[in-house]
């Protein structure tokens, strides 16, 4: 809930940008017979790097090739949240935003930690998609994982999220391997005079954020602060029995944002940001060596930001780029282990490892001996670190021709003796371009790619796109698009050196196991089966996309509707189970995907309609080297599991349905609903909110109540995650002045 200039603007007029309503398949065939080629409007010369898509007639987009361009133009499907439509829905965590994204899932792993995935194909520790906050990338540095519970992102900042569906390395790089969501947050100069929000809710729920700011002639600025708490679930399943479940999170975060005109071509924007809080941790579902206590998360990160913008002329724009950001995460725990374990430490015999009997099979260091518990400290502390620099080059030729090109350059600093054992650095350089060219005012060509050289291969990469948009007349256009990106290993599953040291050992009795190392070859319950030590090669996809936009102008109404049908080919995927006790990571999947993605709108005076739908249809196969187990057998069963384990987050129909009314009084309803199948069970929810504005000449005021209705009373992914009340509760307060 934000009181921005967005909610002031919409109680003049109606919400005409956003997005929504149910529309399918066959409409595409009605629009194409009926939108005949007209005379297209040429698209503006001059660049304008301020916020696109406000005001024009045809939404644009930013993030899909580096280019501002209508939707008509763009080589892709591009899906685009305005920060209005998140909190007018009552959206409560950043992560929740992506189930409005056809095609997208959000679910959880482990403890309460939130998965954002496109398609599926995502690992604990594997991400496959870039994320930007204002062009930064924010994903962590070495495990190329997302933290969506502690990003610096507050929701009353967003001045929009631009989602580009479908493979992007050829504008972004490796990590675009299968789309990009850029986060773009309100400017300083939008943000001046005081403002401040409360939430409270269910499981412990509290949000509260603050910002202040100013702005003049030539220095806009705004400082910012959130605290998010969360209590996560209510309870786990242990032995069929309830038990209480520490999860969820307590997080504070500051920020700064400005930017610093030197003269009306130049100007600098400086983003600094601060993060600290805690993640808890269940030691029944984190923590490795059996944890005595919960092995929570102290988190210290920030990032310092600087980009320099220049404008040439009209037709000619650029900007330099430097970031630095770091994310440094604290654990320690104590851990508890019978005598037999000691044994097996002293002897170099796997902890895990099974003895197998005519009958059963039981672990062999686990079996006590009759003599005491012993106890000790461990940690997996980590700190990485990411410095990046960027230089962008935007050219307008002609009308007919635009051209942007650049360089980047990034270098990952690790430092862990849990995780790699000591300290190392990874090295990425790129160069990336993509020329739009439109001979006809009804044709336009975009032809783009990225080379890339990682340290993590020592190899270099070029993944290219290129695309025909067929523009039927002003507001409808038919997309062609073929492209193929590869994605490399990070730099822990490519050299790890994962072990504990165990410390402040006790009884005095196992005082000579001061300082031992566990590493995989410790732990390992399966040695046979370890690939630890296997060099890793790129992922690959092939991709092809038919797509179509277009918007009509109804009496008093503007309905928007896009479809995108696709077909990729995923092969070389790297599958497996990355555990202390299992690393069994390799390139040994290959996976199909078709289908299509509808989102669509109708937007009324006072009243918005939104809608989003996803079908997926896969088809996965192990297709490396064969697995044998400690018999010498052919493991079939672990090379199934291999390639179900990759997909395990796919669903095959998703969406989501949105509505929001203005009402007399200065009161206004949201409701929406959201679905997922193919889980352990289908995720079903409903949200609805109820606000009432308050405008006074002085300040407005916000006060609303809300609820989130689960559908579906069973759990969506792990037994563990469960909820007491399917009926969630939440109230919000805000007032800006």
């Amino acid at each position: 809930m934000a009181m921005t200039n967005y909610t002031f603007a919409k109680l003049n007029y109606a919400r005409r940008s956003r997005t929504a309503a149910w529309l399918t398949l066959p409409i595409v065939s009605v629009v194409t017979l009926t939108a005949l080629p007209g005379v297209s409007q040429a698209h503006a010369s001059g660049f304008d790097n301020g916020i696109p898509g406000f005001g024009a007639d045809i939404p644009e987009v930013l993030t899909t090739t580096r280019l501002r361009q209508p939707k008509t133009r763009v080589p892709g499907s591009t899906t685009v949240i305005d920060g209005g439509l998140i909190r007018d829905l009552g959206i409560r965590n950043l992560y929740e935003v992506f189930r409005l994204v056809p095609g997208m899932v959000v679910n959880f792993v482990g403890s309460h930690q939130p998965v954002v995935t496109y398609h599926g194909t995502v690992h604990y520790e594997q991400r496959r998609m870039q994320v930007l906050v204002d062009g930064r990338t924010a994903h962590r540095a070495t495990l190329s994982d997302m933290d969506w519970e502690t990003m610096p992102v507050p929701l009353e900042l967003i001045e929009r999220i631009e989602v580009a569906r479908g493979p992007n390395s050829a504008a972004y790089g490796i990590n675009a391997f299968l789309g990009t969501i850029n986060i773009i947050t309100r400017d300083p100069a939008d943000s001046a005079n005081f403002e401040t929000t409360v939430t409270s809710g269910s499981r412990g729920y509290l949000r509260t954020f603050a910002s202040t700011g100013n702005a003049d002639a030539r220095y806009d600025w705004r400082l910012s602060y959130e605290k998010r708490k969360f209590d996560g679930f209510d309870y786990q399943i242990d032995g069929g029995e309830r038990q209480s479940f520490n999860d969820g999170h307590d997080v504070n975060s500051f920020l700064y944002d400005s930017r610093l005109s030197f003269t009306p071509d130049t100007n600098l924007e400086l983003h600094a940001g601060m993060t600290d809080g805690i993640k808890y941790q269940d030691k029944e579902k984190s923590g490795e060596l059996n944890p005595g206590e919960n092995p929570d998360i102290d988190i210290r990160d920030y990032y310092l930001q600087a980009k320099l913008n220049h404008t040439v002329s009209e037709q000619h724009f650029f900007h330099l780029q430097a970031s630095v950001e770091n994310f440094d995460r604290r654990q320690e725990y104590a851990i508890r282990f019978p005598d037999s374990v000691a044994d097996c430490l002293r002897n170099n015999t796997p902890l895990y490892e099974y003895t197998y009997t005519d009958d059963d099979r039981e672990r062999r260091c686990f079996t006590s001996q009759g003599g005491p518990d012993g106890f000790a400290q461990i940690d997996a502390d980590s700190e990485d670190t990411r410095i990046e620099l960027e230089a962008q080059d935007t050219l307008v030729i002609n009308n007919a021709l635009r051209l942007v090109t650049g360089a980047g350059f990034r270098k990952d600093i690790y430092r862990s003796e849990t995780y790699f054992n000591g300290r190392g650095n990874n090295y990425q350089s790129r160069f990336f371009g993509n020329a739009e060219y439109s001979p006809l005012p009804w044709l336009t060509f975009n032809a783009g790619g990225n080379w890339e050289r990682t340290s993590t291969t020592d190899d270099s990469y070029f993944s290219p796109r290129v695309a025909t948009n067929f523009i039927l007349n002003n507001n409808h256009a038919l997309r062609l698009v073929f492209s193929r990106a590869v994605r490399t290993p990070d730099g822990f599953e490519q050299n790890p050196d994962w072990g504990y040291t165990l410390r402040n050992v006790r009884p005095a009795v196992y005082s000579d196991l001061e300082g031992t190392r566990v590493d995989i070859f410790g732990a390992a319950e399966e040695t046979a089966l370890l690939t630890l030590g296997t060099p890793l090669k790129e992922e690959t996809i092939t991709s092809r996309e038919i797509s179509y936009f277009g918007q009509f102008f109804l009496d008093n109404a503007l309905l928007s509707l896009e479809v995108r049908a696709f077909k990729d080919e995923l092969r070389d995927m790297i599958s497996g189970v990355i555990q202390l006790k299992e690393w069994t990571i390799d390139n040994n999947v290959a996976v199909d995907q078709k289908g299509f993605e509808v989102e669509a709108s109708l937007d009324f005076p006072g009243t918005t309609l939104r809608a989003s739908y996803g079908y997926l249809d896969q088809d996965t196969w192990y297709d490396g080297e064969p697995i044998f187990d400690a018999d010498g057998n052919r493991d079939l069963d672990t090379e199934s599991y291999n390639a179900r384990l990759l997909t395990r987050m796919s669903v095959r129909h998703s969406g989501s349905v949105a509505a929001i009314q203005d009402l007399p009084a200065g009161f206004q309803w949201s409701g929406v609903f959201y679905w997922a199948d193919e889980f352990n069970s289908q995720f079903e929810r409903f949200d609805t909110r109820l606000v009432k504005q308050i405008i006074q000449p002085r300040y407005t005021a916000e006060i609303a109540i809300a609820m989130q209705h689960y559908l579906n009373r069973d759990y969506e992914l792990s037994s563990d995650n469960n909820i007491k009340d399917h009926n969630q509760f939440f109230v919000e307060a805000g007032i800006r002045f």
